[in-house]
């Protein structure tokens, strides 16, 4: 038989499909390719070289793996390391693995947010158990007085505290706090004193500024369980009004108790973080870092005493609102970290970020949409109610951010708007609205251009 053999009949020698080579898989599996050297080595090393950026990577590889010129030219007929390590970057699809799973640092603990809100609400059933206690419109401006320098200075202790704790450890805050509490007490109880004169409500007002002292040691240091038992007396006279409302002594009496409890628990909470050991010493700040807070103490006080005096039952629904705005404070957080992770560029962030905000924020203005109009407020105070909402939780929100001054003066000024229109006797209705909704849209574009760069929350 002369000639090559025919497998079929045809004007051909050989298959059409038998003239080109066959296909060689890709992937991550290890597929039988075929006897080529290079294709042996790009399987044994496919997952490091998948996940590599660049053929210098694979270079480094070999050359770690032990790999000599000779071999190369040798074994892989190439002429160099980096020949070598091109071709094996080519030849495997690039797989690069997710990074591992990291624990959310923002993640809030529900109950404790709730427990904190309830503990921010309760001391107002002080003031239905002690009514009557002071008397006159003195009695009431020294009681306000005292408040509003007690939220100020208290508002800037935390915060002093707090830096303290997170610098130098438990026993330094306990330090800052065992100063600034006492000393905060004493200058509230005198402005009360001033305003009110000497008598019951200079000495309710005083003991308002012991518990306020009190109750910030305990929330700084943790202690929000402490300070839910230290308000069962206060609490139990209060839900007896109702009914019949307890004899004066026996008002007083419980009222006192309360705020010994409380004292008594924050000096212990104190002494028990001096015993975990001395101060690291590393914070040297300055006290006018604090004073942003301070100003700010004093305009949500304002704020919340110009909407108690037209309907007190908001107030309640604000104060327990708070734990709810503590937890979507944290969960803000917790997106905006979500999103730093998973975006693909500055403007992708941004987006993600702001959209984090409008959730959030959204949520605690609609929460007090809710629990408001059950009191049968109408619909200015309810207007004007989720408006302070919205100026109080950005401000907080921009707080934790440490941006202080710009929530701290935009707060003060809607602050001195209102009251100056209400020593004007101008409508307080619409001025209120204006003002609130007015400083509610600084902070929240303020918000937005600082939350929106990944350089704010690293």
């Amino acid at each position: 038989m002369s000639g090559p053999l025919r497998l079929v009949p045809g004007d051909g020698d050989t298959l059409p499909f038998l003239s080109a080579p066959l296909p060689r898989p890709r992937g991550r599996t290890r597929p039988s390719w075929a006897a080529d050297p290079i294709d042996d080595l790009a399987e044994r090393l496919v997952e490091p070289i998948a996940s590599a950026v660049h053929p210098y990577e694979v270079a480094a590889l070999l050359e770690s793996d032990g790999l000599t010129g000779e071999q190369i030219r040798e074994r892989y007929s190439r002429p160099d390391l980096f020949t070598l390590a091109e071709d094996l970057y080519a030849r495997v699809p690039r797989h690069y693995p997710r990074p591992p799973a990291v624990p959310d640092p923002w993640r809030a603990d529900p109950v404790r947010c709730a427990l904190r809100g309830l503990v921010f609400a309760m001391p107002g059933l002080a003031y239905v158990l002690g009514a009557g206690l002071w008397q006159g419109a003195a009695g009431v401006a020294g009681l306000v007085a005292s408040g509003l320098t007690a939220w100020a200075w208290n508002q800037a202790l935390g915060h002093r505290a707090h830096v303290r704790l997170g610098a130098d450890g438990t026993s330094a805050a306990a330090r800052a706090l065992a100063i600034g509490a006492p000393a905060g007490a004493l200058v509230a109880s005198v402005v009360g004193l001033a305003v009110a004169g000497p008598g019951a409500g200079a000495a309710f007002a005083a003991g308002q500024c012991c518990y306020l002292a009190a109750a910030t040691v305990l929330l700084v240091l943790g202690r929000e369980r402490v300070l839910l038992a230290a308000l069962l007396p206060v609490t139990a006279g209060a839900a007896a009004v109702p009914v019949v409302r307890p004899p004066a002594s026996l008002a007083v009496a419980l009222l006192l108790l309360t705020v010994v409890a409380a004292a008594v628990a924050a000096g212990h909470a104190v002494r028990g973080a001096f015993r975990s050991g001395p101060p690291a010493g590393g914070n040297r700040s300055g006290l006018l870092r604090s004073l942003p807070y301070g100003v700010f103490g004093l305009a949500a006080g304002v704020l919340a005493a110009l909407t108690g005096a037209d309907d007190a039952g908001l107030v309640v629904v604000l104060t327990l609102s708070m734990g709810f705005a503590e937890w979507l404070l944290y969960r803000y957080r917790s997106l905006a970290l979500a999103a730093l992770r998973g975006s693909v560029g500055m403007r992708h962030f941004a987006l993600r970020a702001t959209r984090a905000l409008v959730l959030c924020l959204g949520a605690y203005v609609a929460c007090l949409a809710v629990a408001a109009p059950v009191l049968g407020a109408g619909l200015a105070a309810v207007l004007s109610l989720l408006a302070l909402g919205a100026v109080l939780w950005t401000a907080l929100l921009l707080q934790a951010f440490s941006s202080a001054w710009v929530p701290a003066l935009v707060t003060l000024l809607a602050a001195a708007a209102e009251a100056g229109a209400e020593v004007a006797g101008l409508p307080t209705d619409p001025v209120r609205i204006a003002c609130r909704t007015a400083a509610a849209a600084v902070l929240v574009v303020t918000a937005v251009r600082q939350l929106g760069l990944p350089t704010a929350h690293r």
